[in-house]
């Protein structure tokens, strides 16, 4: 149960709030001028306060985690678009083809979250954009399991409405990518990356990025399909050219089933110095 946010010795803002709702029926006290400013929607949204609405979107998902005891996470990212195997109508025959990475993404989940039920859903929580596809799938399979996961929901024109697995009072809804991107790495123990769009690849290279430059401790990533990510990035062709280090392409592994993945961070190993494995 959480505590009394009123507790201490000055009038808490809620009271406050309240007393404004019987305010009498003036000129004065209709004036938007007169609204409390944390009650005031104009003045929260004006261009000037965009720090504050960061440091709100920073703020609110740290807490609520907190307040659960939740202090590590295994990430799954991949694409919106890739269906479940039961569910294909309307898709490309590329799309139908990579169906399989629904049911990996499923099972790798459970077989996670089967380790998270162990600690009270405090460890190992699978967090996920919390939308359609292989996100779908990751918490699908914690929901199986039994568990509880977390879905980093964003606004958008298309992609946007939670999918139905997610643990409700860890579905949280975005405004800014950045926010978002801080809040999937901050408690990560290990990243699965599962094929995707732009998104994926934005979260995946920003991801190895932090790790490479030493700006986050190095953890499991797990590319999920190594035909296909060797098909879309020329990953020797990078440290060829010099332009990453030899050294930078053990930052990840392929792997191609759920047991694959579990087995790659269990027998993890850490390269160079570029920290430790978060034991949180």
């Amino acid at each position: 149960m959480k505590d009394d946010p009123r507790k201490g010795p000055f009038r808490h803002a809620d009271q406050d709030l309240e007393s404004t709702r019987h305010a009498p029926d003036t000129p004065q006290a209709r004036s938007s001028a007169y609204r409390l400013a944390f009650a005031d929607p104009e003045f929260l949204l004006r261009d000037e306060l965009r720090p504050v609405r960061l440091q709100l979107e920073l703020l609110k998902p740290q807490l609520e985690l907190d307040a659960r005891g939740i202090r590590s996470t295994v990430v799954l990212f991949g694409g919106a678009r890739i269906p479940d195997p039961d569910a294909q109508a309307g898709k490309s025959a590329a799309l139908r083809d990579m169906s399989h990475y629904y049911d990996e993404a499923r099972r790798f989940a459970k077989l996670i979250t089967e380790r998270s039920v162990a600690t009270d859903c405090t460890e190992n929580v699978i967090i996920t954009g919390g939308g359609p596809g292989v996100m779908e799938a990751g918490n699908r399979g914690a929901a199986d399991a039994g568990g509880c996961s977390i879905g980093l929901n964003i606004v958008l024109p298309h992609e946007q409405e939670p999918n139905h697995y997610v643990t409700p009072e860890l579905c949280f809804n975005f405004h800014y990518f950045g926010i978002r991107k801080m809040h999937f790495l901050l408690r990560a123990k290990a990243i699965a990356v599962f094929p995707g769009g732009f998104g994926t690849l934005d979260e995946l290279f920003e991801a190895l990025t932090l790790i490479q430059t030493g700006r986050m401790e190095q953890v499991p990533v797990l590319l999920f399909g190594e035909a296909f990510w060797r098909s879309i990035v020329n990953w020797d062709g990078l440290a060829e050219a010099g332009t990453i280090s030899r050294a930078d392409l053990d930052l990840f592994r392929f792997v191609e089933t759920a047991e694959d993945a579990v087995a790659a961070i269990d027998g993890w190993t850490l390269t160079g110095k570029r920290g430790t494995i978060p034991g949180r």
